[in-house]
């Protein structure tokens, strides 16, 4: 549980910030937070300690939060001395959770997760959506959260909130500017989704937020990840590829929301003709098409929760082709890492989605370049590593999203479940 808030903690700015405005709503998210990123459960007295509070007032907070199905008391510590041993508060595990959906070029899927960050239920639909319209695709979207939805229900969840990941630049309001491999242009997700219900009303929580599914997945794997991964670039790759810039732990977007087109990086100006319209584009040698193709598997039609496994199960077997479209493509990748490493100065690379699974034959190369190309790799190497989440990475950090929503600001939930 910690991992997963692990930078929520409680901070004297946020403690100060009791002090003024809503003392109520204020104490509810100071004592949550702190709840949220402890290291083992705290007592009403730890908490008093940490905050601030008077134990009268922690008391009352916490008496709100477990009768709001947002905390539970943990089964009590071995008694060591004489008195009552104090009971120890966890995040409640049957109360509110959210939503987390993605839609690619060729899967949708639909991931449930409680607000311990526990995944609940995650379900993949196979289906090529680059030839099908934005709205019968979300119409399919739809059928699927209301499996995961019924799914939440039957375990005594409330859904508070939705984010869908979709692979591309997203503007305000969850238009979808551009989605290249999609086909998709202009795209108003919420609009051709606002007849189907994904989750309950609740205050200050947005019932549906979309955002780029590279970012999603680097979110989640913020709080998934190992302690202490603050500043990373987590390169998502599937048909096409994406990055999340993780900077001092917070999701770096750009002055626009677009950042992280690693895909449309040019690693050879004057090569391969991309759908984008530009020319020698990571995704052209990286993206999993292209190395499916150059191991010899172009035209097997595998889905993208098929086609990493294939590829590594190859790769294991000693299959040449497979092990040379795998170097090839990890030089490239190596390429354009080394371009942003050298660019923010990050000192770990994560590859998530289709990557993941491959990490073992992708990282040499990928280490390869990035030790030839960083000015500073003599000095300071540069970490990579499988992510986390793997290929759930998109979907997890989206329904993930929607819970830190709720321990950020808990006084919404309250209000509608009491």
């Amino acid at each position: 549980m910690a991992a997963m808030w692990q930078c929520q903690g409680v901070t004297s700015t946020s403690i100060g910030a009791v002090r003024q405005g809503s003392l109520r709503e204020l104490n509810l998210a100071v004592v949550l937070r702190r709840i949220a990123a402890a290291d083992r459960p705290p007592s009403r007295a730890d908490l008093a300690a940490a905050t601030g509070l008077t134990r009268a007032t922690v008391s009352a907070v916490v008496d709100d939060l477990i009768a709001g199905r947002l905390v539970a008391e943990a089964e009590p510590a071995p008694r060591t001395g004489a008195g009552r041993p104090a009971r120890g508060l966890v995040l409640a595990a049957d109360g509110p959770a959210g939503l987390g959906l993605e839609v690619n070029v060729d899967y949708l899927a639909a991931c449930v997760v409680d607000l311990t960050g526990t995944v609940r239920h995650h379900l993949v639909r196979r289906a090529d959506l680059r030839p099908v319209s934005p709205a019968d695709a979300l119409d399919r979207l739809a059928a699927l959260a209301a499996e995961a939805r019924a799914a939440a229900v039957r375990e005594g969840l409330t859904l508070a909130g939705a984010t869908l990941a979709v692979p591309g630049l997203v503007g305000d309001g969850g238009l979808v500017r551009l989605a290249p491999n999609l086909g998709w242009r202009d795209v108003d997700v919420p609009a051709l989704l606002a007849g189907h219900p994904l989750a309950e009303p609740v205050a200050g929580i947005p019932p549906l937020v979309v955002d780029n599914e590279a970012n999603l997945a680097a979110l989640g794997e913020l709080h998934a990840g190992p302690p202490g991964s603050a500043s990373f670039l987590h390169v998502s790759g599937e048909i096409g590829i994406g990055a999340g810039i993780v900077l001092d732990g917070v999701l770096y977007r750009g002055a626009r929301g677009w950042s992280g087109e690693i895909g449309h990086l040019p690693v050879d100006p004057r090569g391969r003709p991309c759908r984008c319209g530009g020319q020698g584009c990571l995704e052209r040698y990286a993206g999993q098409e292209a190395i499916l193709a150059a191991a010899g598997l172009a035209g097997a039609e595998l889905p993208a929760d098929t086609a990493a496994t294939r590829l590594a199960d190859l790769a294991g077997a000693g299959d040449p082709a497979a092990l040379t479209a795998l170097a090839d493509a990890g030089t490239a990748l190596g390429i354009a890492v080394a371009g942003v490493v050298n660019l923010l100065d990050l000192d770990t690379v994560v590859l998530g989605g289709g990557y993941a699974p491959l990490a073992p034959w992708l990282s040499p190369p990928v280490v390869a370049e990035v030790s030839r190309r960083v000015l500073t790799a003599a000095w300071s190497p540069v970490t990579v590593r499988p992510a986390a989440l793997g290929a759930q990475s998109a979907a997890v950090g989206g329904a993930a999203s929607v819970v830190r929503r709720i321990v950020d600001r808990p006084v919404g939930w309250l209000a509608r479940s009491g």
